[in-house]
């Protein structure tokens, strides 16, 4: 059953504001890239809790747990547990998207089962098969819009519809149409900052996820601002490796290496705080 608790959006905005952060934290554990003798269980850990005053949002991203099967599930299940614990909300970065039953299924194992905030969908079948997900009232669905990988150009800047638009501005429409429960989301690469604006002019209030911060070479300042809303929020800017294994910083409070993703996690906070001029 799912936790009786406040909304994503409610959430995140306390979070947000608590620790003046639009700064979302991914969980991409690589074994190659995790201090020797260190499990990747007090590898997460210990990077939660020496962030969790200095982010708004985690991102545990499956792909990078599902290889290991139960345990691996079973530990994303434990990190949001210890993340809702430090009153922080959970993106679970699944990429869901399917049809009847089956996406019925999918939504009850984020939502219930593992206990999400939100979730990333795929919304290449259509309206129907997020649908599901949509129907958690309390909880955040971010429907992939305008990716940050470069291969995004291959699908998303066809032209369709009545407007001969580009595909990423479609399905930013179709989502404010969708949005029924004010709790729909889009997600928009950091890579694509003119997108990104044409996108925000669409949907004026609706949150956006935006990755390719970091190791993706997204330009932050272009990025966050194009991303903002109208106030200044209704922005969630992660970053996964530039902050997971940052180089180790000598502390008396903690590991080296968690010290130093809390020293990368308050730099890139406070950049994106200067570039939307606080």
């Amino acid at each position: 059953m799912t936790a009786a608790r406040a909304s994503f959006r409610t959430r995140l905005q306390d979070a947000a504001r608590t620790n003046r952060s639009l700064l979302c934290v991914g969980l991409d554990p690589d074994p190659a890239k995790i201090p020797a003798g260190v499990s990747t269980r007090e590898f997460l850990l210990g990077i939660i809790e020496a962030t969790a005053d200095v982010a708004s949002c985690y991102k545990p991203n499956l792909g990078f747990f599902e290889p290991d099967l139960g345990a691996g599930v079973e530990l994303v299940h434990e990190l949001i547990e210890a993340i809702h614990a430090l009153d922080v909300p959970v993106l679970l970065d699944a990429k869901r998207g399917d049809l009847g039953n089956t996406a019925v299924g999918y939504a009850r194992a984020v939502f219930e089962s593992l206990d999400a905030d939100a979730v990333t969908l795929s919304p290449y079948m259509g309206g129907d098969s997020m649908e599901p997900f949509f129907a958690y009232a309390d909880r955040t669905s971010f429907i992939l819009c305008r990716t940050s990988n470069p291969g995004a150009r291959d699908l998303q800047d066809l032209k369709v519809g009545e407007r001969q638009e580009p595909l990423y501005a479609y399905v930013a429409r179709l989502a404010n149409g969708w949005n029924q429960h004010d709790n729909i989301g889009l997600v928009v690469g950091a890579t694509y900052p003119d997108e990104a604006r044409e996108i925000r002019a669409i949907c004026p209030t609706m949150p956006i996820l935006m990755p390719g911060v970091g190791a993706q070479a997204g330009d932050l300042e272009a990025a966050v601002q194009s991303g903002i809303d109208a106030v200044g929020g209704n922005l969630i800017v992660n970053a996964s490796r530039g902050v997971l294994y940052a180089p180790a910083v000598e502390s008396s409070d903690r590991p080296a290496w968690a010290q130093g993703a809390r020293t990368a996690a308050i730099e890139l906070r406070d950049a994106i705080n200067a570039a939307r001029g606080m």
